[in-house]
C-alpha cells in the first residue's frame, strides 16, 4: 500500500483520533486535517457550539463536508468526526482511503470525556449502537486504544501499510 493514499482516523469521541492522526501524519510525512480546527476555521465554532447554534444536522453536514473536501485533495491524514460515517457519500468516498478505527470500551471513552466540555451529554453506548456498524463497514484496521497507546496505533497503521514502524518515512 502506498503512503500516498489518504489515511482517515475514525472513532467515537475520546478515542484519540487527533493524537493518533498527528503521529501517523508525522510518520508518513503528510499533513493532518482535523475536524475540530476545520469547524472552528470554516464555521466559527466548536462542534458543541455549532450543534447548539445550528443543530446537530447542520453540524454533521459540516463534518461530512470536511472529510469529502479533504479526500478530494492531495493525500493527507484526516481525523474525522464520528458522525461522518453515517453519511453514505462519506462511506463511499472512504473506499479510496486507508481507514483506521480507534476504539475503546464505553467506560474508557466516557472517562476520557468527563474532563472535556466538547459535548457534555456524550453517551458512548448510544453513539456506538448507532455508528459501530458503519465503522465496521469502512475500517481497514481496528485499534483498541484501551490497550494500545497512540504510538502503537501509529506503528500498527504503518505495519498494515507495509512500512517500517516508528519514526518518519
Amino acid at each position: 500500500m502506498s503512503k500516498n493514499k489518504p489515511v482517515v482516523v475514525i472513532g467515537l469521541m475520546g478515542s484519540g483520533k487527533t493524537t493518533a492522526g498527528r503521529l501517523i501524519a508525522d510518520a508518513l510525512g503528510l499533513p493532518l486535517s482535523d475536524s475540530d480546527p476545520f469547524l472552528q476555521k470554516e464555521h466559527g465554532g466548536t462542534a458543541a457550539q455549532l450543534a447548539a447554534r445550528e443543530g446537530a444536522a447542520a453540524l454533521h453536514g459540516y463534518e461530512a463536508d470536511h472529510v469529502l473536501r479533504e479526500l478530494a485533495g492531495e493525500p493527507k491524514v484526516i481525523a474525522a468526526a464520528a458522525s461522518t460515517v453515517e453519511d453514505p457519500r462519506v462511506r463511499a468516498a472512504l473506499r479510496e482511503a486507508f481507514v483506521v478505527w480507534v476504539d475503546a470500551a464505553d467506560e474508557v471513552l466516557a472517562a476520557r470525556m468527563r474532563s472535556s466540555d466538547h459535548r457534555p451529554d456524550f453517551d458512548p453506548a448510544a453513539m456506538r449502537a448507532r455508528r459501530a456498524p458503519y465503522f465496521r463497514e469502512v475500517a481497514d484496521l481496528v485499534c483498541d486504544v484501551g490497550v494500545l497507546g497512540p504510538e502503537q496505533v501509529r506503528d500498527a497503521v504503518l505495519e498494515r501499510m507495509g512500512l517500517p514502524a516508528g519514526g518518519r518515512h
